[in-house]
């Protein structure tokens, strides 16, 4: 089985990616509306197809990226049939199963953070995926979305904490860095479910936290409760239109050598190699300019006034991958870097002038 953890950072939420290596199958749980391209770069490079994303409640402090996926990959939109929300493909049940291949997660309500909570757990028991219902030494709070302190503490005790000792737990959120405990961790050490903790203890502790709303509340539910879809009147995502692009999981617009050399003279080509390289045994491409990553930033100002895309090179791929960042951060949006860089350019057999040519 592939599996992956992936973090936002503004949120501090968890994504997970399970794929089944032999039919290439794969779910995604907990979708993050900006790591859309994140995740497709990702199951794209890992030679996956995504059959569904799996969201455990309607987030109040995220919006979910299952509508932007669906779009993208095809895939289906699965949620509990408790949560009230629009455009799902798939409303859960507890006791159902969701297939990847010769792999499935079995669906458990666990609701009490909110109505619509679920679990999913792997069919061996050997992982389980508890969103907010249970954090690493904590849980979600109870104190709207229908929430309720004695639910959650019967959810937890009877459908995650029953699990076997050995089951690793995969939270929805951790604020403090922490990726993953186990169901004896939890039993013994979490402070509000663990030990000898009763549903009385858990209620008044539940009752008395005092917590401010999420800041996104307002945002995020309504927009969760229609999956993600964006509403008619808000614009859409940005996308790179100039040129056929690829978006890496490392976060970079890329452009093929060979769609470069078609559109070469309607773009910018920057080479961020240091002088004595432009002209080595690689060469340069016909028409870049040289201008080493470390004078960049001062001329960044002047690349967007240029008005025309910008094309970062550099030998092998990875110093124009970090000047595209710093291009964007200065405000530029039309950016991209040159996959492979100059070695790949060689490869394809594309034309260079410096020492190379002669």
């Amino acid at each position: 089985m592939i599996f992956r953890q992936l973090f936002d950072p503004a949120s501090s939420t968890y994504t997970y990616l399970l794929g089944d290596k032999a039919s290439g199958e794969a779910l995604i749980i907990d979708p993050v509306f900006e790591h859309q391209r994140r995740d497709a770069a990702l199951l794209r490079e890992l030679g996956l197809r995504l059959l569904a994303t799996l969201d455990t409640h309607v987030h109040a402090d995220h919006v979910t990226g299952a509508w932007g996926l669906k779009q993208r990959c095809g895939s289906q939109i699965l949620l509990s049939e408790q949560a009230g929300a629009q455009n799902a493909d798939r409303l859960l049940k507890s006791g159902e199963r969701v297939f990847f291949g010769a792999r499935y997660l079995e669906v458990r309500a666990t609701p009490g953070h909110t109505h619509g909570c679920l679990s999913y757990v792997l069919d061996d028991h050997s992982m389980a995926f508890t969103g907010d219902s249970l954090l690493i030494r904590g849980c979600g709070r109870t104190d709207f979305q229908q929430g309720s302190p004695q639910q959650l503490y019967q959810s937890v005790q009877s459908q995650i904490l029953s699990l076997p000792e050995a089951c690793l737990l995969y939270p929805g959120h951790d604020y403090r860095g922490l990726t993953v405990t186990s169901v004896a961790e939890e039993r013994r050490f979490n402070p509000r479910l663990g030990g000898e903790v009763n549903e009385a203890d858990f209620t008044g502790y539940m009752n008395n936290l005092g917590l401010p709303h999420p800041k996104l509340m307002d945002i995020a539910v309504p927009a969760n409760l229609r999956c993600g879809r964006p509403s008619e009147d808000s614009d859409a995502a940005v996308e790179q239109t100039w040129a056929p692009l690829t978006f890496t999981f490392s976060g970079i617009w890329e452009i093929q050598p060979t769609v470069l050399a078609e559109l070469a003279a309607d773009v910018q080509l920057i080479d961020v190699r240091e002088p004595a390289e432009f002209s080595d045994a690689l060469g340069h491409i016909a028409g870049a300019r040289l201008l080493p990553l470390s004078q960049l930033a001062a001329h960044a100002a002047e690349l967007a006034a240029a008005g025309r895309p910008v094309v970062a090179i550099c030998r092998s791929g990875t110093r124009s991958a970090q000047a595209t960042v710093l291009l964007q951060k200065s405000g530029l949006a039309q950016v991209a870097n040159l996959a492979g860089g100059m070695l790949r350019w060689r490869a394809e057999q594309l034309p260079v002038v410096g020492n190379a040519a002669q």
